[in-house]
């Protein structure tokens, strides 16, 4: 199960990339003109558009083929399966390592996390790092689809993207009925029960509709990036109305293996049937799929009562 430790990771390395270390590359306006080069990104700048893209983000993977570069990425690394057609192999974006790396000789490298200083070290073969960390909001996924338009030369098909997501997104919220009362939810990354607050990226989701999230008082203070471990107790205490399953298939989690933990049958959400199963990988990116995951908390939200 690849994807067991995902909850723990995400505390660690989605902590790491998308909660404290917004380096310079990610934190500016693209310079360029639309189809001009030289373009620059924070202090990233690229003389001509890159033809050898290595992606060590699955995010950034499907983000670079939804605006039309999926041609000049030439390797992505071994989590990132969306699009299929997408050149996978066994890079790690978890422990990269800059020889792997630089044997790919790409002209652009595209991470979400500087582990091992790996920036640095791609920095000393002369090897372009951009760094687009974990967002924290729909806002920084629109910034980096637009990043990653100017820096390959698709800025107008980043913008009709982005442009496109917005509207789908709009329409979708505004599309669910009001409630006199906001249904109260827990999500779940893993059966460990590894949860994401309202903080989070998934959470802004989740705000969308005006829900309650269980997982908040775990982490009142912030201390743990937003991705707290709750106790049973605690969670059978706070009765949510609805629960989401972002851990179906790394773990195998259903609504029948929820319904079958013991001390949950007095949990609203257990007893109205009101279980959830998400995608894993739509569920822990940040890219053009969140329309998917927006459309999938909504339907939720209209099915429950």
């Amino acid at each position: 199960m690849k994807r067991v430790f995902f909850a723990a990771t995400t505390a660690a390395l989605l902590l790491l990339a998308g909660c404290g270390e917004k380096t310079d590359e990610t934190s500016t306006t693209p310079s360029a003109a639309a189809t001009g080069y030289p373009v620059t990104v924070g202090t990233l700048t690229l003389a001509a558009r890159p033809e050898k893209i290595v992606s060590l983000s699955p995010t950034a993977t499907e983000m670079l083929f939804a605006i039309g570069a999926g041609p000049q990425v030439t390797a992505v690394d071994s989590e990132s399966d969306y699009p299929a057609d997408a050149p996978k192999t066994d890079l790690s974006g978890f422990k990269p390592n800059a020889e792997a790396i630089a044997a790919k000789d790409p002209d652009l490298v595209v991470i979400s996390g500087d582990t091992d200083q790996i920036v640095a070290q791609l920095g000393k073969l002369k090897i372009p790092v951009l760094l687009s960390p974990a967002a924290t909001t729909l806002d920084d996924t629109y910034r980096q689809i637009g990043e990653l338009g100017a820096l390959t030369g698709h800025t107008a098909e980043s913008t009709k993207l982005n442009e496109q997501m917005k509207t789908e997104i709009d329409q979708i919220v505004k599309a669910v009925p009001a409630r006199t009362k906001p249904l109260s939810y827990y999500y779940e990354l893993d059966p460990s029960l590894y949860s994401a607050t309202s903080k989070t990226f998934i959470g802004g989701v989740f705000n969308l509709f005006g829900m309650t999230n269980v997982a908040d008082a775990a982490d009142a203070d912030g201390s743990k990036g937003g991705y707290p471990q709750l106790s049973v107790e605690t969670l059978v205490k706070a009765n949510p109305d609805t629960i989401f399953l972002a851990d179906t298939r790394c773990c195998q989690q259903s609504a029948e293996t929820v319904k079958a933990r013991k001390g949950w049958s007095s949990v609203t959400a257990v007893q109205k049937s009101q279980i959830y199963a998400l995608d894993d990988d739509i569920a822990s990116r940040w890219g053009p799929r969140t329309v998917d995951l927006v459309k999938a908390v909504a339907d939720a939200v209209n099915k429950a009562s």
